[in-house]
Order: structure tokens, then sequence, then C-alpha cells
């Protein structure tokens, strides 16, 4: 199924003493471009996450924003700095027996000056974390790219109608053309009898002249391919595989073969349905920029 490019994803746990909560954005990019919002202490899981998401995402611009609450009591690890403690001790011993002090030093008392006690957080389990986070992160994926579907196939079906159009002035194209080489015939032979009155008129010159234009104006190989780009436009559109850049080419291809024949358009009806399809062209180009 075809994808847009834009969409947007979000879920929220809470698992074994987290808050968890991960949003997922993305907008049109011509390849897949990670950014992370993660709180700091949690930096370590942004190459999971980015490995995660590219698994269902083939292009965008991705943005995915995720808030860890811990909401259990963090341990802390409490450390003695024991070299530094026992130079206080000893500074103070030797301060109380040079000036005849009272030695009442506690252990308390010790404690409180400056670094002998250090307060950290426990370092964090990466991996028991991970396995807490994944599932919110897949929940918020699987979301995401369930609204990417959604939007993919409005873009899928404007783009298809767009096509249809494109057939139908192919398909006047394919029937006015020899028309037009008809009435060549008839203005050429026209115009030879006022010039020339009475005197006979060379029919086999006039075919040939007319055999000439025929092949100067004729489009059955442009409107062929144009029949045949967009047979495979459709097929496109059914893929299950991230098929926007390959829609970009054809649709390059399908403008081509319409600038064909509007250069040898020598009717005006036939140039007005030229500009008719290449109009389609360009709104179907700016649909499928959105199309991953």
């Amino acid at each position: 199924m075809i994808r847009s490019m834009t969409g947007f994803g979000r879920a929220q746990a809470s698992v074994e003493g987290y808050n968890i909560t991960v949003e997922i954005r993305s907008v049109n990019h011509r390849y897949f471009e990670f950014y992370a919002k993660i709180p700091r202490t949690y930096s370590f899981l942004e190459e999971k996450i980015k490995s995660t998401l590219s698994t269902g995402i083939s292009r965008g611009k991705v943005e995915c924003s995720v808030q860890i609450e811990a909401t259990a009591d963090e341990s802390v690890v409490v450390s003695v700095n024991e070299p530094l403690a026992r130079g206080y001790v000893d500074a103070i011993g030797s301060i109380a027996e040079t000036f005849n002090l009272k030695d009442d030093l506690t252990a308390l008392s010790l404690a409180r000056f400056s670094d002998v006690l250090s307060i950290t957080k426990a370092p964090v389990d990466e991996d028991a974390l991970w396995k807490k986070v994944e599932p919110v992160i897949k929940e918020a994926l699987n979301g995401f790219i369930a609204m990417r579907e959604t939007e993919g196939a409005k873009l899928s079906k404007d783009v298809l109608s767009r096509g249809e159009l494109i057939l139908e002035n192919v398909s006047y194209i394919e029937e006015r053309s020899p028309e037009t080489v008809k009435q060549y015939s008839e203005k050429l032979l026209e115009r030879m009898r006022n010039v020339l009155g009475d005197t006979q008129i060379d029919e086999a010159r006039i075919l040939t002249e007319a055999a000439i234009y025929a092949d100067k104006v004729a489009v059955a190989e442009e409107t062929v391919r144009l029949r045949s780009h967009i047979d495979q436009l459709r097929t496109m559109l059914q893929s299950s595989e991230a098929v926007g850049r390959k829609l970009d080419f054809l649709v390059q291809e399908i403008n081509r073969e319409a600038n064909t024949i509007g250069s040898k358009a020598q009717d005006v009806d036939i140039a007005r349905r030229v500009i008719d399809i290449k109009a389609e062209v360009e709104k179907i180009r700016e649909q499928i920029q959105n199309i991953e």
C-alpha cells in the first residue's frame, strides 16, 4: 500500500517504575533522515530507536520524541572518599595535639566536610530499559504507519483520477490526429485548384504531400507510450514497496511524451489537449512529492 511521507504516531505506557511517552512525526525528504529528542541521561537509546524506525520507514525527515519519567525512587550510591576523610582526621588530631584542644571529632561532623561523601545515581541498565521502551516505540510506529497509509490512499486515489483524465485527452488526440491529416489534404487540394484553375491537378503529388505531413505530425508512438506509462503508474500505486522515486522518474517520462506531442501538433484542438495533459502531470508531480 502506498504511504504518504507525512505522518504522526503517539504511544504512552507505564512500565515497571517508568512513564514512557513516544511521539513520531515526519515531513517530506528525499531520504530517511532521523532526529531524536531524548533526555541526555538516556541518549544511549538513540541508535536503537533509529534502527527500529528504519524497519518501517524508508523516506522522510523523521523526528522522534521520547519522554522517560521514573515513577519509583531511583537508586542512589553514597560513596566515602576514604583518603580525604583520613586526611581530615589526621589534620584535626594534629590541631588538637598542637594547641592542646579537645579532639571531639565525630563521624557525623567528619561527613559534613566537603567532598568526604559523594552521591551518585545508580547506573542505568541499558538493556533492561530498552526492553521497556521498545514496545512503546513500536506501538507509536504502528500508529504512524497507519496514518501514512491512510494519507497514501488519498494521494493514490487523486493521482489515479488524474491519470484517467490524461488518458481521456490521449484518446481525443488519437481520434483527432488522423482527421488533421485529412483536413490538410483537403485544404491543399483546394488551394491548388484556386491557383491552377482548370489545369490538371497531380493527385499523386497531393498524396505525397499529405503523407509527408502525416509523418511530420504523427503522434501514435507518443500516445502508445503515454498509455504504457499510465499503466505503469497504476501498477506502482498498488505496490507495497516505497515507489516515490520511481514515480518521480515516471512522471518525467509522461511529461516528455506530452511535450513531444505538443511540438508536433499542428492543430489547435490537439494543442489545447496537450496543455490539459501537462496541467494534470504537474498536479501529479506535486502529489507524488508526498509519497514515500
